[in-house]
């Protein structure tokens, strides 16, 4: 589905960064793991702020085009083909991880999240934007699965050893290219790993 997605010449979800994570990139750690990098809009923003990251993606066409943008922005990323389902980030190796409206089951949480608290370096930071169940009412984007969608009480839970910066459900117009624009129903998240 998303090679095909993909597999047009324009950047469906643009090519400026999320604007949550842009507000606060200054309290990102290097290096970043970036979950479902896509065609690259948050990686390369990330880079021209001296960020080294590692994009990882199932779609090896979407990675393509985030490649060939970070060339055309003069910066430079890691990719990597990876299935979220199967990825397993190296232990202690990243001093931030964000996932920008990256939606999977919680089968797929229960195995990776916990892995991903793990990769993380002390200090490090988890930044997260996702849709909530309140936007299955709304035509402005995101998945059509309860099971896939993100809530304050399953980010306490599926974290557990991470403390809460921010954490707080809200209504916001997103503006990101073909699939997320409009009025939308999102939880927003920073923790920070102890040492």
């Amino acid at each position: 589905m998303w090679d095909e997605r993909y597999s047009v010449d324009e950047y469906i979800f643009g090519t400026e960064p999320n604007s949550f994570l842009a507000e606060h990139a200054e309290i990102l750690e290097d290096p970043v793991l970036s979950l479902a990098e896509g065609e690259g809009r948050n990686a390369v923003f990330l880079a021209s702020l001296g960020f080294r990251v590692h994009g990882v993606d199932l779609s090896e066409i979407g990675l393509a085009k985030a490649m060939a943008l970070a060339r055309a922005e003069h910066v430079t990323i890691e990719t990597e083909v990876a299935d979220l389902n199967t990825f397993v980030p190296k232990h202690r190796s990243y001093g931030s991880v964000i996932s920008i409206f990256v939606h999977v089951p919680a089968s797929t949480r229960g195995r990776l999240y916990p892995l991903l608290e793990k990769c993380l370096k002390p200090g490090g930071i988890l930044l997260l934007e996702a849709y909530t169940e309140e936007q299955l009412t709304r035509d402005t984007g995101g998945p059509r699965d309860p099971d896939v969608m993100m809530s304050e009480s399953k980010i306490l839970r599926e974290f557990p050893h991470l403390e809460p910066i921010m954490l707080q459900e809200r209504v916001r117009e997103v503006i990101e290219g073909t699939y997320h624009t409009g009025i939308a129903s999102v939880v927003q998240y920073i923790g920070r790993k102890s040492g």
